[in-house]
């Protein structure tokens, strides 16, 4: 029999336990794209309702602390800004709009998504569109991290 030196043995078992390090810790499970086409929907669909439930708390929850919402050109920086920011819309006791996706996808690593919809007034007049950019958070939450709309141009009648 070969006599191993203590040293090699002393190596041999700490780097097999490193080896093992791998395999004990946890690795997130990722959902397929369907799943997260889903939740992000669903996401957009709660952030929409809160305009119709006239509920600015539950509007911000669903804003990233580091989202940017481009507003039209002057950005709102920051979860708290973009609550001051949007305040006013959720003051009165109409809805001054309402959204609603009819796009969203996710990428294939799970984590950021897009999604896209139209805005209507009250009358039901749909003259914008909104598009915005949600990232699957620490917490397992999908927030907003990037917004803004766009005007569309209205048919001319006749």
């Amino acid at each position: 029999m070969i006599a191993t030196p203590r040293l090699s043995r002393r190596a041999l078992l700490l780097s097999a336990g490193a080896l093992a390090l791998p395999a004990c810790t946890s690795v997130p499970t990722r959902v397929n794209n369907g799943e997260a086409v889903a939740a992000v929907t669903a996401a957009e669909l709660a952030f929409a309702r809160t305009m119709a439930d006239r509920d600015l708390e539950a509007f911000a929850r669903l804003v990233s602390e580091e989202a940017v919402f481009t507003n039209g050109g002057n950005p709102l920086v920051g979860r708290a800004a973009i609550k001051a920011g949007w305040a006013p819309l959720y003051a009165k006791p109409q809805a001054p709009f309402s959204w609603r996706p009819d796009l969203v996808v996710v990428l294939a690593s799970g984590d950021l998504a897009h999604s896209t919809g139209p805005v209507a007034r009250p009358d039901g007049f749909v003259g914008r569109r909104f598009y915005s950019t949600w990232r699957l958070e620490r917490d397992g939450s999908w927030r907003v991290v990037f917004d803004d709309g766009y005007l569309i141009c209205a048919k001319p009648a006749g």
